[in-house]
């Protein structure tokens, strides 16, 4: 894996932020060989949990697109290209086959990375999208290759890692129950409202950052999990910046904020 170019005493300050902030978004579920995969992730890669660059999902830690590109722009990539592949694709059956070049400079010849998409292998929440989730796949793929990043993109997931046979069952249940509570918690909208009015966040903005955190097109297409896991994340980014002055990412604030 590439290995990031900063000071040996920020990455260790960045491993002690991720193994706090992994702590508190998910209590209990780490355990000691999940959080020396975290913090070996840290030093190679640089990636930072508060801002989204990987999740910890089902047992297992995902990079995602955000931290993908990151680690390509801090390495000054040369560039990227993404093309549909049309004859093996299918528009009538939204089923979609990209091809993905990464250049890491003017000289390379380039790094490829192949993702496809259909109805049969994204979210629920997702369908009418698979054009632009065969190319994040295939871009993620090439830019993991180019900097040699085993670990596997949420991206490119299916849906949720899932052994189980009523994964379709259950996201089916969640386009109708992404707002709701049936164990008295207060609804999954009221809690980002109020998580919004406490820290005088900008809602637009959220909402978007929200969207990218989930890997979907927008918020109402994120199921319940996938926004209560981005709820979770503010919430210990607002928390760290409170109290141990870890910034939460200044886009996401109001222009006028007050005290």
């Amino acid at each position: 894996m590439q290995r990031p170019r900063t000071k040996p005493q920020e990455i260790e300050l960045l491993v002690r932020q991720n193994t706090r902030l992994a702590k508190s978004l998910w209590p209990g579920e780490l355990g000691p060989s999940n959080l020396f995969a975290l913090k070996k992730l840290t030093r190679e890669s640089g990636l930072a949990l508060a801002a989204g660059e990987i999740l910890w999902l089902n047992g297992e830690w995902y990079v995602t697109s955000g931290g993908l590109l990151r680690i390509a722009k801090d390495n000054h990539c040369h560039g990227i290209h993404a093309h549909a592949m049309s004859k093996l694709s299918d528009a009538t059956h939204n089923r979609w086959i990209f091809k993905a070049t990464v250049y890491k400079s003017p000289s390379s010849k380039g790094f490829v990375g192949y993702g496809d998409a259909d109805p049969s292998n994204v979210s629920l929440m997702v369908h009418g999208a698979e054009m632009r989730i065969a190319e994040t796949r295939a871009v993620n793929r090439a830019l993991r290759k180019a900097y040699g990043i085993g670990l596997c993109s949420v991206e490119e997931l299916g849906s949720f890692p899932s052994n189980s046979g009523h994964t379709r069952d259950r996201e089916a249940s969640a386009t109708h129950s992404a707002n709701s509570s049936n164990n008295g918690q207060p609804h999954l909208r009221d809690q980002l409202c109020l998580l919004i009015r406490q820290h005088n966040l900008d809602p637009t903005l959220v909402k978007a950052y929200a969207a990218d955190f989930c890997g979907t097109p927008s918020l109402k297409e994120a199921n319940r999990d996938l926004i209560q896991s981005f709820i979770s994340h503010l919430t210990a980014c607002a928390k760290e910046n409170r109290d141990m002055h870890v910034d939460l990412p200044t886009q996401f604030l109001c222009p006028t904020r007050g005290g």
